[in-house]
């Protein structure tokens, strides 16, 4: 068995794709070359189909679906659709950008009708090899997770989300504080209410919840946060299942989450995810999420990329916006999409626009072969950002090693030796 991959970050995609602006045909001849071609489609593909939910994942994402044709055009075969802005139009958006992928064929994981569709694994067929792909999301809004199927009531569309158990570890002088703040209060009134109606469990006795959080008593002062046990569980069984079926097993995970003390670096969650997935079967991990890179962990031989930063970025250049994005600016609702980006911006002065390592990424290349990889290939490329609004956010191969020297220094905490080769970047595992 042999087979060749590639995968890029998150494609926030607002506009078509033209056939030939610069350093486009290099790229796609790149992406060709691989059997495997991997994106996260950061965007819902629908005309108006679904209505505006309550909450977004900052903006409410929304694009034309003939995008979906110049993303299968530019050479990509495998997709994943569970992210912070796949409930940006409530169950209808889901669904319509559901209907629409499978119209085009599209091989994609994440969401589905219900929790079994947007949990199982899809399936590449390849010329030497069948490649399976788990797709799952630790950044959305509860109501955006899919639901399981029941006797007698149907699922629910939605994602298959990670949600994540967080644990604030405090001294006993902060702890004390907080509960004289909780008595004094009376602020876990509701839940104090539900234990006795048998809806709240109570927490354990060396443990504090003050709405929603949890503070334990200890030693010392630190956020721990972890997998929820459920769901980690869920996505470990289909990781077995895909093991069975496939000949190698890709898991795509998208999380915003730094860590506390520098944002850079993955969250304490999702290393844990990220390394129980392998222990589970998973061959690789494809992060993505934080619009930038993180570091690169080669775990037991496996590779790990905490995130793949951007591959196209488009913000600023969405069709439309409901009134709730203009109120939550101040602004009054018969303002136009551009002059809001002009105000969330200040006029191009604060925000990603002026963010320089939101524009500059890689693209992970390997082979495997009879199930083991011997060498990664990091292509950098650039979004362009010194571009105007109207056309910057759409990549093309670059020959700087700064962005590869920045990687470098990301991953050295995790013993990821990067050697720079004519601006590419190689990683050799030895198992």
């Amino acid at each position: 068995m042999k087979t060749t991959l590639i995968a890029t970050g998150d494609s926030f995609t607002t506009r078509r794709i033209p056939m030939q602006y610069p350093g486009r045909q290099e790229l796609k001849t790149l992406l060709e070359k691989h059997d495997v071609r991997f994106n996260n489609l950061e965007m819902t593909y629908h005309r108006r189909e679904g209505y505006p939910a309550a909450f977004s994942g900052g903006t409410w994402a929304m694009a034309d679906p003939a995008i979906l044709d110049d993303m299968n055009e530019m050479g990509f075969n495998l997709y994943n659709t569970a992210n912070n802005h796949s409930g940006d139009y409530s169950h209808g958006g889901i669904l319509a950008t559901i209907r629409n992928l499978k119209e085009r064929n599209m091989v994609f994981a994440g969401t589905g009708e219900n929790m079994y569709e947007a949990s199982r694994a899809a399936y590449l067929e390849t010329a030497e090899c069948r490649v399976a792909l788990i797709a799952v999301t630790a950044d959305f809004h509860d109501s955006d997770l899919a639901g399981d199927q029941g006797p007698a009531l149907m699922g629910r569309p939605g994602v298959n989300g990670l949600r994540v158990n967080t644990v604030y570890h405090v001294t006993e002088d902060y702890y004390h504080t907080l509960q004289k703040l909780v008595t004094e209060t009376n602020l876990n009134y509701y839940d104090e209410y539900g234990m006795k109606l048998g809806y709240v469990i109570p927490a354990p006795k060396d443990q504090l919840s003050m709405k929603g959080m949890k503070f334990h008593l200890s030693d010392h002062v630190a956020i721990e946060t972890a997998p929820g046990k459920t769901d980690m569980k869920r996505v470990e069984d289909e990781i077995r299942e895909a093991r069975r079926q496939a000949d190698y097993v890709m898991v795509s995970v998208h999380s915003h989450d730094g860590h506390p003390r520098n944002y850079i670096d993955p969250p304490e969650y999702l290393e844990t995810f990220s390394r129980n997935c392998i222990d589970a079967g998973a061959d690789v991990i494809l992060g993505h999420g934080p619009h930038e890179l993180r570091a690169i962990e080669i775990y037991h031989g496996k590779p790990i990329f905490y995130s793949l930063g951007n591959f196209i970025f488009q913000t600023e250049t969405i069709a439309c916006q409901p009134a709730e994005a203009y109120q939550n600016k101040g602004l009054s609702a018969d303002k136009k999409v551009g002059e809001y980006m002009d105000e969330r911006s200040a006029h191009g002065t604060r925000g990603y626009g002026i963010m320089e390592s939101i524009w500059f990424s890689v693209l992970p290349s390997w082979e495997v072969e009879d199930g083991r990889v011997r060498e990664i290939s990091l292509y950098p490329i650039t979004l362009d950002p010194a571009l105007p609004r109207s056309r910057k956010g759409l990549p093309r191969l670059f020959e700087d090693d700064r962005v590869l020297e920045h990687l470098q220094q990301l991953s050295g905490q995790y013993g990821t030796k990067i050697e720079i080769r004519n601006h590419v970047g190689i990683i050799h595992i030895n198992e």
